[in-house]
């Protein structure tokens, strides 16, 4: 597997005395912002193999088989946590979890510490979910095994990029080549402060989609797009009637309190709602996504989040081989590095 995008990052828990740099680590997923788009295929080869596989079929990866993986979780996860342990599972790794409420890290010990006390106990891989940006990779250039960013702050959340991008190809058969020339991916809503917009702006870019940011001024500035090689419109109608697929974005209120950068989830409703209305307007063959959790009735309507065009459940059932993939794949390359 060829290296991930690994860039050391400070540490999230500032400048507090570190050990050197480890200079021995291997490739991780912490990234897909510059990745190659042949690399992304590579995973989302695995990936689809892994989907297609028979139910019940012996899927054990003879790097992993009974290797401990970890998951360091230190903000909330439903889809992201059980999916990689369901993944490490039928690699036939053992999945173990560690919450930031239940471990060292609420008595003071640092992230980097942590993580390092883990890598002590024989993990072979180490999935790291933190608040921070930049959390995943400070971990990466510490640790010797191989890192799995689970979503770091507003930063990055590749393994989602890549479940998108899955689902996305399998609605319109392009899994063969995974080549998205000619299709357009509408990201609407808090791109801003999402890390799922700027991975799947990654993806689907490499890819070769058209890659459109649609929200109010103040959620998807045009020189948001403009870095993530985007465009931009603040019109929704616009937006669906071009697309292939709508990836809708929660609106993250947490974030927005005292900002005045929208009025409230009513007036974001009335104005960015993806209705029964609005979803009729989108092409025959056009998808709807939500990286979840929904905010049913603010961003999305139930009718069209349960509706014929939704692809969210399929979205979720994804996520257990595109991580499945990328273990696989970050274990081959330890071995190879060993």
């Amino acid at each position: 597997m060829t290296s991930i995008a690994r860039t050391p990052a400070p540490n999230p828990r500032g400048p507090d005395p570190q050990p050197p740099r480890n200079t021995r680590g291997v490739a991780g997923v912490l990234a897909l912002r510059g990745v190659d788009a042949a690399d992304i295929r590579a995973i989302l080869r695995r990936a689809a193999a892994y989907a297609d596989a028979a139910p019940g079929a012996d899927t054990t990866h003879p790097a992993l088989r009974r290797r401990p993986v970890a998951n360091l979780f230190f903000e909330d996860s439903t889809r992201t946590r059980l999916s990689f342990s369901i993944a490490a599972a039928r690699l036939g790794a053992a999945p173990l979890d560690l919450h930031a409420a239940g471990s060292s890290v609420s008595k003071g010990e640092t992230l980097i510490d942590t993580a390092r006390t883990v890598e002590a106990m024989g993990v072979a891989a180490m999935i790291v979910r933190h608040r921070c940006a930049g959390a995943a990779a400070a971990v990466a250039s510490r640790v010797a095994c191989p890192v799995i960013n689970a979503g770091d702050g507003r930063h990055e959340h590749p393994t989602q990029g890549l479940l998108d991008a899955l689902t996305f190809a399998q609605a319109h058969g392009r899994e063969d080549g995974f080549d998205f020339s000619g299709l357009t991916v509408a990201i609407v809503g808090d791109a801003l402060h999402s890390r799922v917009a700027r991975s799947d702006a990654a993806a689907f870019t490499a890819l070769g989609a058209r890659v459109v940011l649609a929200g109010p001024p103040a959620l998807a500035p045009p020189a948001l797009a403009r870095a993530l090689g985007c465009e931009s419109t603040h019109d929704l109608d616009e937006a669906l009637g071009a697309a292939d697929a709508v990836q809708m974005l929660r609106i993250q209120f947490e974030r927005l309190a005292d900002t005045g950068a929208i009025a409230g989830p009513e007036a974001y409703a009335r104005a960015w709602q993806l209705t029964p209305e609005r979803a009729a307007r989108m092409k025959r063959a056009a998808i709807v996504m939500h990286p979840g959790p929904m905010n049913r009735g603010v961003e999305i309507h139930p009718d069209v989040a349960d509706g014929p065009s939704s692809r969210v459940l399929r979205q979720v059932d994804n996520g257990v081989p595109v991580r499945m993939a990328t273990l696989a794949m970050c274990a081959e390359a330890a071995a190879d590095h060993a």
